[in-house]
């Protein structure tokens, strides 16, 4: 397997429909989720020849500090329900491969056991919830793990219509068919993998008796929880509370990315939520372009949304952005071959970035960095 989409299509074979579905899948008519790969398309790559690429660095700075690759790990929710161990399989990878990567508020794994295998590139994904103090417990129980850095997600204000969930029936799984029994029944792999790690637990329901006892009823009693109302006052308030790099994720306009960073944010991750949110909104490439001119300098800009290849990564370098947040892309090689799958995406995303700045005639990911759309031609039909 040399590309993510053979890991995307060996992690079909070894889930059931209903988690396949549940990682691939977005919202609605899902044309947000298509236009955030198709939309690279838009981008073409403008070569130089007659440069010194003998050398070439692939090393960059982000999150406060020199990583070996532009790029982390975003956070993504019930990992540990696709193959046993698969987040703490993860961040060891990441941390092998030199970059940071990020827990999501809904993992599996407790922050004591899963934040220190990233050294000091750990993050943690926060939903403010409606309870400010349970929010600051966790905020308290992160920081004493490790976390430096806070990315808060901030479109999510309701869960998004994810069709492919509803027909499959997420939504009941505590009380499955003959139908989805039949699919379990079919991957015995995946399986046998569920029945070693059972009964799964969300780890920030520790302390939450009321939240009941399984992943599932958990994981929806967290979900409830989320602050619908959370806005600017709310941001300023997390701002005072936590004392680390602050990072709001979620952003697709210029106005809001700005307002992020008048009320104290150190950065905005550029993403519409891997599609899965709000369908017929701008992809995430297309929005990085205007963000990135409009606010070059005055704060982090990472960037998150159908990254598959790694021109894909260098093209969101060159549009602004310091680094990018990978989803799908090592959540199929971590359901599909655990730290080795994710191992080799790191790898051949290293690979795809290393010859495409090297074609491109640039020596390092700072010379991209620094020539900026100057290394892309726009195609017809980008404004």
């Amino acid at each position: 397997m040399v590309a993510a989409e053979d890991f995307r299509r060996a992690a079909r074979r070894r889930l059931p429909r209903i988690f396949f579905d549940y990682i691939d899948g977005g919202a609605s008519a899902e044309a947000t989720l298509a236009a955030n790969v198709a939309d690279f398309g838009r981008y073409r790559l403008r070569p130089q020849v007659l440069r010194d690429v003998a050398v070439r660095r692939l090393d960059a700075d982000f999150l406060g500090g020199r990583h070996a690759l532009p790029l982390m790990l975003g956070p993504v929710g019930s990992l540990g329900l696709f193959r046993a161990g698969a987040e703490a399989a993860s961040f060891r990878a990441a941390r092998a491969a030199g970059i940071p990567a990020c827990m999501s508020s809904f993992a599996i794994t407790d922050p004591e056991t899963l934040l220190p295998l990233a050294g000091s590139g750990g993050a943690f994904q926060l939903y403010v919830l409606k309870d400010r103090e349970r929010t600051g417990a966790i905020l308290d129980r992160i920081a004493a793990c490790g976390a430096e850095t806070l990315f808060v997600t901030v479109d999510t204000s309701v869960s998004g219509i994810r069709e492919r969930d509803i027909r499959n029936g997420l939504r009941v799984l505590s009380r499955p068919g003959p139908r989805m029994i039949a699919d379990f029944l079919a991957h015995p792999l995946w399986l046998a993998d569920m029945v070693r790690v059972h009964p799964v637990r969300m780890a920030l329901a520790r302390d939450w008796p009321e939240a009941g006892c399984g992943y599932l009823a958990q994981a929806a009693f967290l979900a409830g929880q989320i602050d619908p109302s959370f806005d600017e006052r709310g941001l300023a308030w997390l701002r005072s509370r936590w004392n680390g790099r602050l990072i709001v994720k979620g952003i697709l306009t210029v106005k809001d990315a700005r307002r992020c960073v008048d009320l104290g944010a150190d950065g905005i991750v550029v993403s519409n939520h891997g599609g899965r949110q709000l369908d017929g909104v701008s992809s995430s490439v297309a929005a990085l372009a205007e963000i990135g001119a409009a606010l070059a300098g005055r704060a982090e800009i990472l960037f998150d949304g159908g990254v598959r290849r790694g021109g894909d990564v260098v093209k969101a370098l060159a549009l602004g952005a310091s680094a990018c947040l990978l989803g799908r892309a090592y959540v199929y090689g971590a359901v599909a071959g655990g730290e080795a799958g994710v191992a080799t995406v790191l790898a051949t995303l290293r690979a795809e970035i290393d010859t495409t700045l090297a074609l491109m005639g640039f020596a390092s990911v700072d010379e991209l960095r620094a020539a900026g759309t100057n290394a892309l031609e726009v195609t017809t039909g980008v404004a």
